[in-house]
This record gives C-alpha cells, sequence and structure tokens, in this order.
C-alpha cells in the first residue's frame, strides 16, 4: 500500500525531498497526487485504509505535542522568566512571605530541561545560601499555576472521560494552558477559562486568535464569583492551585462556597490540585465534601512516557459530584 503513495500524478507538484517541511496547500496536493496516481484497483483499498486507519493517530497527537510548545515559546516571549506581571500584587507578596525561600516557574512554559539551561545561563537558581556568603545551601520551592506538558496529556487521556458535546470551566485560566490542550486533546463542544488578570485574559486571547481556537474556546475577565450559570452548566470544572495565592483568607473562603453551591450537575467532574481536603483545610467554610463530591481513585501508572514526574501527577485528583 504504501507503494501506492510514491506515484505522483498531474496536477499538483511533485513530492519535496524527504525531511522538508510543506505549507498546508502543498502537502494537501501531494496526498492528492498519491491518491490519483494510485492504480484503478488498489484505489479502493487505499480509499477504505485511509478511512478506518489508526495510522494517523501518532502523528496527529505529535502534531498537538509540537502546537502546545509552540504556543508555549510563544508566550515565553511574552513575559519576564518568572511568568508574573505586576498587577499580580497579593501573588508576588505570598510568595515573598513564605517560611522558606520560593520560586515561580510555569510549569507550561518552563519543563525540567528549560529550567537547567536557564541555571546554566544564570538566569535561574534551584539552590539559595541559608547563610549569606558560605557553601550551605539548601533547594528552593517551585510553585507553578499551570499545568505542564505531562499533566496536561495525562489529564486529557488518561483522567477525564470522553469529552464529545461537553463543557469544561478552567477557573482561574491564567495562560490558558487546559484550555489550549483540551482544545487539541479533546472533544469538548466548548471550553471557559475564568480569568480575572486583565493581562493574562489579553495574553489568552491573542493566542487564541493566532491558533485559530476561536470556535471552542472563550476566555471571561471575570471573578469567579459572578459566573454561577457558567458553573451551573459546566460537566468538567479545573481548579489548579486557584485560590490561595490570589485570595485573602476570607475571600478564599467565599471563591469555595460559591463553587460548592454552584458546581452541584450530578455526574459532573471536578479536578483539583492539590486536594479538596488540603485546600479547604487552610479556609473555614461549611462546605460538607461527603455530601458534595466522590472522589475517583486515578491510575498513575497509565502514563507510560518517559521521563513521568509521578510525584506531578498524584497531586491531580479528580471528584465526581453527587
Amino acid at each position: 500500500m504504501c507503494e501506492a503513495f510514491s506515484r505522483v500524478g498531474r496536477g499538483c507538484a511533485p513530492a519535496p525531498p524527504r525531511g522538508g517541511a510543506m505549507e498546508l496547500e502543498a502537502a494537501r496536493c501531494v496526498v492528492l497526487a498519491a491518491v490519483r496516481g494510485t492504480r484503478a484497483a488498489d484505489l479502493p483499498r487505499l480509499l477504505h485504509w485511509m478511512r478506518n486507519t489508526n495510522d494517523f493517530d501518532e502523528l496527529l497527537v505529535t502534531n498537538n505535542d509540537v502546537v502546545l510548545k509552540n504556543i508555549a515559546e510563544d508566550l515565553r516571549n511574552r513575559l519576564p522568566v518568572e511568568a508574573m506581571f505586576n498587577s499580580e500584587h497579593q501573588a508576588v507578596q505570598k510568595i515573598h512571605q513564605h517560611p522558606l525561600p520560593m520560586i515561580h516557574v510555569d510549569a507550561f512554559l518552563y519543563d525540567d530541561d528549560f529550567v537547567d539551561s536557564l541555571c546554566e545561563e544564570g538566569k535561574m537558581s534551584r539552590s539559595y545560601c541559608t547563610e549569606c556568603g558560605s557553601y550551605k545551601t539548601a533547594s528552593l520551592e517551585f510553585i507553578s499555576h499551570s499545568f505542564s506538558l505531562m499533566e496536561l496529556k495525562f489529564l486529557y487521556q488518561h483522567v477525564l472521560p470522553d469529552l464529545t458535546g461537553k463543557v469544561v470551566v478552567d477557573v482561574g485560566s491564567r495562560l490558558g494552558a487546559v484550555l489550549f490542550a483540551g482544545y487539541l486533546y479533546s472533544s469538548a463542544s466548548q471550553l471557559y477559562g475564568v480569568e480575572m488578570n486583565a493581562d493574562f485574559c489579553q495574553l489568552q486571547e491573542m493566542m487564541i486568535t493566532k491558533y485559530e481556537f476561536i470556535d471552542r474556546i472563550k476566555v471571561i475577565h471575570a471573578d469567579i464569583c459572578t459566573q454561577a450559570s457558567l458553573l451551573q452548566k459546566a460537566d468538567v470544572v479545573v481548579m489548579n492551585n486557584v485560590f490561595e495565592y490570589f485570595l485573602d483568607r476570607q475571600e478564599q473562603a467565599r471563591a469555595w462556597e460559591f463553587v460548592a453551591c454552584n458546581v452541584r450537575k450530578r455526574g459532573s467532574l471536578l479536578v483539583t490540585v492539590p486536594s479538596l481536603t488540603e485546600s479547604l483545610s487552610k479556609v473555614q467554610t461549611d462546605i460538607q465534601l461527603g455530601q458534595w463530591v466522590e472522589e475517583m481513585q486515578l491510575n498513575y501508572d497509565m502514563y507510560v512516557e518517559k521521563d513521568v514526574d509521578r510525584e506531578a501527577l498524584e497531586q491531580i485528583h479528580l471528584y465526581k459530584i453527587l
């Protein structure tokens, strides 16, 4: 069957040398030329194979990875290394007030290899001096408000079910990583990001326009506590380190109460990092978890790609609304 694709028909340019990249129109012409150049007797079998094969799946998944990495590169070029804006006053202050030195490293923008390269260039460090001027050092604590590419693929390929026709809401969508990955790795009909920070909303909109995601992604510049109807219709709600660094304790409690009151569609799903138990232990609320959600056990061994950060995956928790 592969031999048939080596033939070139009339009407389109011949295939470029192996390894050469093609624009969309050139690639389309090459595929059409290959089909037209197939012997008539083989054409029915070729078309049947094209309609039913899984051979393209790996190419599609790989391409989706490339698109996400391109988005991350675009965003890196528009952000400082710490990927935080001056408008995030409270988050910056909380990180500085942490008992141990902490640095914000956005996992969507910087994987471990990229962090290593930044450290080599002197733009970032993994450690700090515990006694200024001495050789006594300790590891910095890293915090991220975004999922990494690995975590996003785990979320959409192993944690969540088929999302065909479903509505996904990302609370505190920030850079839009959950939305972009949902567009590429799922069949969700609509992906909504709710983000309070106008700077991040603007960045998300730029990526949505550039990568032509506008048909399924919408970003809402708002406090989640103004979005009752959106939460009520959501089939999946994602919350990744969403309130602790951006709201004071009283505001966190108010936000959690609002979410618990409105995420009530029976059978809908809630994804959190960290667990609800950990998040709610830091604030005073009347939320009764046992009457609201049931935690679903996740199989973290299903993710078999190399360099898996098991500890990061285990921070992802899935709940079903009762």
